[in-house]
């Protein structure tokens, strides 16, 4: 047995190494796709985000270098809309969810936060109450118009106050829930157009491309 042993090819063991190597990496999930890279991201370089002076359902002020470390998903909406804020909140609360199923560590590194474009009637209370319906926790922040509209500059978004309806009235704005790195920097737009069928499994797919 000894000699048959001392005349094996000399490329057996490490042929055997490589084999045994790639069959771990294969278990261990190593045959992902990798990640690209942040720089090819659909918003990188874009001006989008900015510091801002708002207030959180406590009444504390919020800038946004406080998330400093944090990745950031960002919606701007009112909480008396009918159908359309509540709709994608729902859809990214699910998304996260989602990912979250399979990236909890990842996912405990993610700050859903959203901000009223309606401060007239959505206060520190009405903002907090929102936040919380949804899980992962939403941080709702609100402030005066001066600073609501600021803030709205900064992150690129329309609203203007729209048709009167019994009851109140309603506001027309853009809608989107932008995905920003841990410095601050826009990443994506998550698909949460695309209704409950769909949605939370396209924003958990956007954020396992980018978020690490």
């Amino acid at each position: 047995m000894s000699n048959n042993a001392s005349h094996r090819p000399m490329f057996a063991r490490p042929f055997l190494l490589a084999l045994t190597l790639a069959l771990s990496a294969c278990g261990s999930g190593g045959n992902a796709p990798a990640q690209p890279d942040l720089s090819t991201a659909p918003l990188a370089g874009a001006r989008i985000g900015g510091d801002f002076a708002l207030t959180d359902s406590a009444g504390k002020t919020v800038r946004w270098t406080d998330f400093k470390g944090k990745w950031r998903v960002v919606y701007f909406g009112y909480t008396y809309c009918p159908d359309a804020c509540p709709m994608d909140m729902t859809v990214l609360s699910q998304g996260l969810q989602k990912y979250a199923e399979k990236n909890p560590a990842l996912a405990a590194k993610i700050q859903p936060i959203f901000i009223t474009i309606d401060p007239e009637r959505d206060d520190k209370t009405r903002v907090g109450e929102f936040g919380a319906a949804f899980k992962p926790a939403v941080i709702g922040l609100t402030g005066s118009r001066a600073d609501i509209n600021a803030a709205a500059k900064a992150f690129a978004v329309y609203h203007a106050k729209g048709e009167s309806v019994p009851g109140g009235y309603l506001m027309d704005h853009s809608r989107g829930a932008n995905l920003f790195d841990p410095d601050g920097k826009p990443i994506a737009v998550l698909p949460i157009d695309r209704g409950l069928k769909d949605g939370p499994a396209a924003v958990a797919a956007e954020m396992q491309q980018w978020v690490r």
